[in-house]
C-alpha cells in the first residue's frame, strides 16, 4: 500500500512515468531508477504519511538511504505535520528528524491524555496549585506539550469545548511559569542594567501569556518607528550623528542642540504623523499597560507612553531618564553640563502622555496639581519602573467587577511578589483570594497547602499580623474537614418528584425576562438554595413566587456567573453561542441551539439533556407554526 500511494505521487509528479507503469510492480522499478533529487522531491509528497514513509524505507537499499533520519524527507514530514515547531530550529543544526518526530508525536499523545483527565480530577473545583505536577514532570521538550496544547486550542468548530478549557488552562500555566522564571532571572542584573523595554515586556507576556509576544517582535516594530524618526531627523539636519547610528547599537550625541533636533523628530512622528496619544477616555485599562497594545492601539498612560518614548530617544543618542513622578511618570532630559553637580532645575521634564511636551519643575507640580519634593524628580532603577506598572495592574485587578475568576489580580499578585516576596500585605491578599476562589490542592488533606505556606511566611515576616493569619488558618482547616465529609456526586433527577417544579435543563440557552442578557444554565436547584442574607440583598421575597422556586445557575454572555429565579426566565427563541470563559469546564459542544453537557455534568444531571433535545423541538414546531 506504501509503494502505491508513492508510485501515485510519483505519476503526478513524473507524468512520463504513467505510461511505463503497466503495474505497481513496473511503477515501483522504474521509480527507483529515477534521478535521487526527483525521487527526494516525490518522497517529500505533502500526500504521503509517516507512516508511508517508514514503510516504503524498508523495501530496498536506495529508498532507505533517502529516507534518512537526518534528511530532508523526515525534516519535510515534520514540518508539514507540526510547521510552528520549525522556528525553534536552526538551519545549520545537525536534526535527527525521525526522532523529532517520534518524541512529537509521543508528546502529543501524553499532552492528550492529561488533558482529557483534568475534567473528571478538577470538575467541582478550579484546577489546584499542584494541579499541574503531570506536566512538570514530564519528560520532552516542553515546546513539544506546549505545541500540542496550541493544537487542541485550534481546533475547527465548537465541539471539544472541555478539551479547549483545560487544555488553554495548562497551557496559561506553562507559559506563566517559564516568563516568571525568566522575569526573576531579568531581576537579578546588576543596577545599571537598563533594559526598560524588556522587563515591560516580560510584565505584558506574563499577563497574557497565550498572545505571541515576544521582545523581538516589539523591538522591531520600534525599530521601524525609529526608521521613520531618522527619516524626519534627515530632512531637519541630513548631517545629524544619530543617522549614522547602528541598530541594535547604543551612542550618545551630547550636544544639547543636537538632542532637541532629535525629541523634536519623535514629537513629530510619533504624535502628528501616526497619531500616538495618551489614552484619556479609557485610562483605566489594563490593555494600556500592555506594550504590544500600545504598539496596536497607538495609546497608553503616562508610563507605557514614557517607555516608548525612551526607548526610541536612546536608540538614536538622547539619554532620556524615567523619573517616578507622583500620578503621572515622566521623563527628565539633562540640560546641566557633564560632570557639573545637578540639581533638579537643571533638567526638562518630558510628557510623553501629553504628545511629549516638555515641562519645568512648576509646570510638573502644575501638572499633578500639588507641591512636591525633590526626591521625587529622581530617576528610578529598571525594577522601580516594574514595581509602578505592576502596581497599576494591581490596581486595576481590585476594580475588576465582572471578571470573577479576578485573572488580572492574580497575576498582578504573582509579579509583584516576584518583585517583592516580602509583601505582608499583599500575601495576605494572595492568600485571601485563594480562599475566596477555592483554589485548593489536588488532595484538600494534604499537609502541604499553598494557603498555609502564604500564612507560615506571613507570621514569620510579622508577628503583628497573627489575628489575620489565624482567622484565614482557621477557616483553611475547616475547609478540608468539609472536604473529607464529602461522600460522592449530588445527582439530580428531573423524574424525581421533589423536582416536578423545574421546568429548564441544563444547556439551554435563556434570556433574563427584566434584564435582557443572556445565558446558559449549568445547574438548578428545586428552591433558593442561598443563605437568607443573600435572599434579603438581592430582594428574593419581592419576587411572585418568593424562593420557593427553582433556581438555575447560568453563565452569562458579559462573563459573569449568575443565579437566577425562574419566572425571570424564559426560552431564546434566537439562541446565540455564549462567549463565557467557563463554558468549556461544564459543555462539550455547542449544537446551535444548545450546549451539550461534558460526561461530567451529565453524570451530575443524568436526565436533563433528554429534556432539552425535547424543549428545542417544540421551539422548532413552535417558530415553524408562527411562520406559516
Amino acid at each position: 500500500m506504501a509503494a502505491a500511494a508513492v508510485v501515485d505521487c510519483a505519476m503526478e509528479v513524473v507524468p512520463a512515468l504513467a505510461e511505463e507503469a503497466a503495474s505497481e510492480v513496473v511503477g515501483f522499478s522504474c521509480l527507483v531508477n529515477l534521478p535521487g533529487e526527483v525521487l527526494e522531491y516525490i518522497l517529500c509528497c505533502s500526500s504521503l504519511t509517516a507512516t508511508d514513509i517508514g514503510r516504503v524505507s524498508s523495501t530496498c537499499r536506495r529508498l532507505r538511504e533517502l529516507c534518512q533520519s537526518s534528511g530532508k524527507v523526515w525534516k519535510e514530514q515534520f514540518r508539514v505535520r507540526w510547521p510552528s515547531l520549525m522556528k525553534h530550529y536552526s538551519p545549520t543544526d545537525y536534526v535527527n528528524w525521525l526522532e523529532e518526530y517520534k518524541v512529537r508525536q509521543k508528546a502529543g499523545l501524553e499532552a492528550r491524555k492529561i488533558v482529557a483527565s483534568f475534567s473528571k480530577r478538577f470538575f467541582s473545583e478550579h484546577v489546584p496549585c499542584n494541579g499541574f505536577s503531570d506536566i512538570e514532570n514530564l519528560e520532552g521538550p516542553e515546546i513539544f506539550f506546549e505545541d500540542e496544547l496550541v493544537c487542541i486550542l485550534n481546533m475547527e468548530g465548537r465541539k471539544a469545548l472541555t478539551w479547549k478549557y483545560y487544555a488553554k488552562k495548562i497551557l496559561y500555566y506553562l507559559r506563566q511559569q517559564k516568563i516568571l522564571n525568566n522575569l526573576k532571572a531579568f531581576l537579578q542584573q546588576p543596577d545599571d542594567y537598563e533594559s526598560y523595554l524588556e522587563g515591560a515586556v516580560y510584565i505584558d507576556q506574563y499577563c497574557n501569556p497565550l498572545s505571541d509576544i515576544s521582545l523581538k517582535d516589539i523591538q522591531a516594530q520600534i525599530d521601524s518607528i525609529v526608521e521613520l524618526v531618522c527619516k524626519t531627523l534627515r530632512s531637519i539636519n541630513s548631517r545629524h550623528p544619530s543617522l549614522a547610528f547602528k541598530a541594535g547599537g547604543f551612542s550618545l550625541i551630547t550636544e544639547i542642540e543636537l538632542q532637541s533636533q532629535v525629541l523634536d523628530a519623535i514629537n513629530y512622528v510619533l504624535y502628528d504623523q501616526l497619531k500616538f496619544k495618551g489614552n484619556r477616555m479609557d485610562y483605566y485599562n489594563a490593555l494600556n499597560l500592555y506594550m504590544h497594545q500600545v504598539l496596536i492601539r497607538r495609546t497608553g498612560i503616562p508610563i507605557s507612553m514614557s517607555l516608548l518614548y525612551l526607548t526610541i530617544a536612546r536608540q538614536l543618542g538622547v539619554p532620556l531618564e524615567p523619573v517616578n513622578f507622583p500620578s503621572h511618570f515622566l521623563l527628565r532630559w539633562c540640560q546641566g553640563a557633564e560632570g557639573a553637580a545637578l540639581d533638579i532645575f537643571d533638567y526638562i521634564y518630558i510628557d510623553a502622555f501629553g504628545k511629549g511636551k516638555q515641562l519645568t519643575v512648576k509646570e510638573c507640580e502644575y501638572l499633578i496639581g500639588q507641591h512636591v519634593t525633590a526626591a521625587l524628580y529622581g530617576v528610578v532603577n529598571v525594577k522601580k519602573v516594574l514595581q509602578r506598572m505592576v502596581g497599576n495592574l494591581l490596581s486595576l485587578g481590585k476594580r475588576e467587577g465582572i471578571d470573577q475568576s479576578y485573572q488580572l489580580l492574580r497575576d498582578s499578585l504573582d509579579l509583584y511578589l516576584a518583585m517583592y516576596p516580602d509583601q505582608v500585605q499583599l500575601l495576605l491578599l494572595q492568600a485571601r483570594l485563594y480562599f475566596h476562589l477555592g483554589i485548593w490542592p489536588e488532595k484538600s488533606f494534604c499537609l502541604v497547602l499553598k494557603v498555609l505556606d502564604i500564612l507560615q511566611h506571613i507570621q514569620t515576616l510579622d508577628p503583628g499580623q497573627h489575628g489575620a493569619v489565624g482567622y484565614l488558618v482557621q477557616h483553611t482547616l475547616e475547609h478540608i474537614e468539609r472536604k473529607k465529609e464529602e461522600v460522592g456526586v449530588e445527582v439530580k433527577l428531573r423524574s424525581d418528584e421533589k423536582h416536578r417544579d423545574v421546568c429548564f435543563s441544563i444547556g439551554l440557552i435563556m434570556k433574563h425576562k427584566r434584564y435582557g442578557y443572556n445565558c446558559v444554565i449549568y445547574g438548578w436547584d428545586p428552591t433558593c438554595m442561598m443563605g437568607h442574607e443573600w435572599i434579603r440583598n438581592m430582594n428574593v421575597h419581592s419576587l411572585p413566587h418568593g424562593h420557593h422556586q427553582p433556581f438555575y445557575n447560568v453563565l452569562v454572555e458579559d462573563g459573569s456567573c449568575r443565579y437566577a429565579a425562574q419566572e425571570n426566565l424564559e426560552y431564546n427563541v434566537e439562541p446565540q453561542e455564549i462567549s463565557h470563559p467557563d463554558v468549556g469546564r461544564y459543555f462539550s459542544e455547542f449544537t446551535g441551539t444548545h450546549y451539550i453537557p461534558n460526561a461530567e455534568l451529565e453524570i451530575r444531571y443524568p436526565e436533563d439533556l433528554e429534556f432539552v433535545y425535547e424543549t428545542v423541538q417544540n421551539i422548532y414546531i413552535a417558530k415553524k407554526e408562527n411562520v406559516e
